[in-house]
């Protein structure tokens, strides 16, 4: 059975992997269809959603604004910095203040990995949550607009080679596209500095140098490095990474000519990703970005008909 737009309805969404393949290729239909100019089939009521991001972000906090206010929700703001969590409020406090005053959905970023699992097993908070980023953890919605962009460029994953490059370890946008990529049938390479490499992505890809992946991918995904998340950065410069580890020009010019190149944002210009290819042919980033507020709309409409 094929699952309509109409039918997705979710409680929660708080990694890629908790969705089946039916609802995954749903949200992938309903975000193009969105993209195409359809509108949402919710009810006329009033819905308020906020926006918790207590780490600094662009796309996901932006995308997700304009794509709320898209689909007509009424959206509460909300700034770390001028909240009671300057007082030492926690986020579970946090949360079930907007689940009292009634928002009926929060999406959240926060630095604590799984920082969900206590707010879903409240018998007080009623909030949908949905996970804008834990820590290192997931960040389903990128994974989704991701999966999005890769499908409307081949219409399909399977035999699908996707090489994943750069800070694997500390990537939140690896592990959930990792495990989604894998399930719905593409072959996975991982490249990168070997300090940022866990044996247990064995069971997903197999870790090679970048050079020798280059002309076997469809998808070359590039990832930032996460400065924020290191002690150090193994005492790599700029130049030295690039050189090492990044997708170069004279690399990508190895690249087949129907291959993508993609990156989550923001780039290092010139460290994983020459300043170039940025905005080549080639790259999907932008695309990518884009992307981001049809997925969401189609998310958060999903999320809703759940609370129907």
């Amino acid at each position: 059975m094929i699952i309509t737009s109409e039918q997705i309805s979710l409680k929660h969404l708080l990694t890629a992997e908790s969705l089946s393949d039916q609802e995954v290729m749903g949200l992938i239909r309903r975000a193009q269809a969105f993209k195409q100019g359809a509108k949402s089939n919710l009810p006329d009521e009033q819905f308020f959603v906020t926006n918790l991001f207590f780490e600094n972000s662009t796309r996901t906090h932006k995308s997700f604004e304009v794509a709320e206010k898209k689909l007509g929700f009424d959206v509460i703001e909300f700034d770390a910095k001028s909240s009671s969590v300057t007082k030492g409020e926690s986020l579970y406090d946090t949360v079930l203040t907007m689940s009292a005053i009634g928002v009926q959905a929060c999406v959240i970023r926060h630095s604590q990995e799984d920082y969900y699992n206590e707010l879903i097993q409240s018998k007080t908070i009623t909030t949908s949550i949905i996970n804008g980023g834990d820590g290192s953890g997931n960040h389903p919605t990128q994974c989704l607009l991701d999966l999005l962009t890769i499908y409307e460029e081949f219409g399909y994953f399977s035999g699908l080679n996707v090489a994943i490059c750069g800070d694997l370890t500390h990537s939140r946008v690896a592990n959930s596209n990792m495990k989604m990529l894998k399930r719905l049938g593409a072959n996975l390479y991982f490249c990168g500095p070997e300090e940022w490499y866990n044996k247990q992505y064995e069971a997903y890809g197999e870790y090679l140098v970048i050079d020798d992946v280059l002309d076997k991918v469809d998808v070359m995904m590039m990832l930032r490095v996460q400065h924020e998340r290191h002690d150090s950065d193994e005492g790599f410069s700029k130049e030295t990474y690039h050189q090492r580890y990044g997708l170069t020009v004279k690399r990508a010019e190895k690249m087949q000519a129907k291959a993508i190149i993609m990156h989550p944002a923001p780039v290092n210009r010139d460290v994983e990703l020459a300043d170039e290819l940025v905005e080549s042919y080639q790259s999907r980033i932008t695309q990518q970005m884009t992307n981001g507020v049809y997925m969401r709309m189609a998310i958060l409409e999903a999320i809703l008909h759940g609370k129907a």
